[in-house]
């Protein structure tokens, strides 16, 4: 009967180290999966971080592009301008060249106008003198005639 008990005894403490065994196996298990399911959710997030700071850097490269844009834009437009400014300044340049010929041109034909008309003036005026030089001189031969 003793015997008995303490076979009893002995079985149920095996039982009991086999429960607790196994108890703890499952504790491991549910802790290591515990572990798994928290690795994995830690892997998510940081996943996620890692595409937000992709997106993020992406973002900010766009942006950065679209700044250079409007920049080489607005150099582009301040050429312009300065291209037509001296295109201005080269037709007005022009436009006093011309005129200044134009002046110059008038002065000089003025000029020639004038000279030919002192020219003819002075013609005439010889001629006259001729004239009246020819007509004294027959009137003094008229005269020597007569007096003869």
């Amino acid at each position: 009967m003793k015997m008995m008990k303490k076979k009893k005894k002995k079985k149920k403490k095996k039982q009991e180290e086999e429960e607790e065994e196994e108890k703890k196996k499952k504790k491991e298990k549910k802790t290591k999966k515990k572990k798994k399911e928290e690795e994995e959710e830690e892997d998510e997030k940081e996943k996620e971080k890692k595409e937000k700071e992709k997106k993020e850097k992406e973002k900010e490269k766009e942006k950065e592009k679209e700044k250079e844009k409007k920049k080489k834009k607005e150099k582009e437009k301040e050429k312009e301008k300065e291209k037509e400014e001296e295109d201005e300044e080269e037709e007005e340049e022009e436009e006093k060249k011309k005129k200044e010929k134009e002046k110059k041109k008038t002065k000089k034909d003025k000029e020639k106008k004038t000279k030919k008309k002192k020219k003819k003036k002075k013609k005439k005026k010889k001629k006259e003198k001729e004239k009246k030089k020819r007509r004294r001189k027959r009137r003094s031969k008229k005269e020597k005639f007569l007096i003869e």
